[in-house]
């Protein structure tokens, strides 16, 4: 690989790792994404993303209305390049769609909508971000060798960024989880206080009365537990 290749791709490694950190979350870093490839790609082009959701074909992001619609007409006809390289794991390349017979359904309608070529390229973020990436144009050869290259480069890199996105967004989901549990366990405790209070029982006794009070009204512990401590702080508070 040439020098200047190599440059080119930390280049595009390192403004995905940046635009990877500045984002909040996955679907503003995704809409990001998509706006950078469009950007990167030395050709005037739309860009989407499309993601397998439950396996079905989603754009999660686009760099205009009209990708999103192009994407659109493939979902409906089950068929075209960026489902091609979805499924396949290749890139798929389409010079002339006028000319190009291997999307039958589906070549008529993107032609009406302006496509005249397009470029999908596979996008591999893990088991729950397959997709591809997808670039179109509205005139003729908008993709030659030099767009290829850049294509497969940022699809590359784009695949890493996106499977960090993805840990970034469990680890997030994980840690929102973990905090809920322990203001849960947290409130329980203070409930159980009061039950010990009031009962002049153990903490194990108190937490049977808390479960059993669960039970029978058919509400989440930590809701009886909340219930109790709000009634408390509310009967404390009415004293002062």
């Amino acid at each position: 690989m040439a020098v200047t290749d190599v440059s080119a791709r930390q280049n595009i490694a390192d403004s995905l790792q940046d635009l990877l950190l500045a984002t909040e979350d996955v679907e503003n870093f995704l809409k990001q994404l998509v706006d950078v490839a469009a950007a990167t790609i030395p050709a005037e082009v739309s860009a989407g993303i499309t993601l397998a959701r439950d396996g079905h074909p989603m754009t999660v992001a686009s760099s205009d209305a009209d990708a999103a619609r192009y994407d659109e007409v493939q979902y409906g006809h089950d068929e075209g390049p960026c489902l091609a390289s979805m499924r396949t794991g290749e890139v798929l390349v389409i010079e002339d769609l006028a000319q190009d017979e291997r999307f039958g359904d589906y070549r008529a309608h993107a032609l009406a909508l302006g496509v005249r070529s397009a470029l999908s390229l596979p996008l591999h973020g893990g088991e729950d971000a397959v997709g591809a990436l997808n670039l179109y144009a509205n005139h003729t050869h908008a993709f030659g060798a030099q767009q290829l290259e850049v294509g497969r480069r940022f699809a590359d890199e784009a695949s890493r960024a996106l499977t960090m996105a993805v840990r970034l967004a469990r680890h997030a989901e994980l840690s929102a989880q973990l905090q809920a549990a322990l203001t849960s366990r947290a409130v329980i405790d203070q409930a159980i206080g009061v039950v010990m209070g009031q009962n002049r029982c153990d903490a194990e006794e108190a937490f049977a009365i808390l479960r059993t009070a669960s039970q029978h009204r058919n509400v989440k512990l930590r809701t009886v537990a909340q219930e109790i401590v709000t009634a408390v702080s509310r009967g404390s508070s009415g004293k002062g």
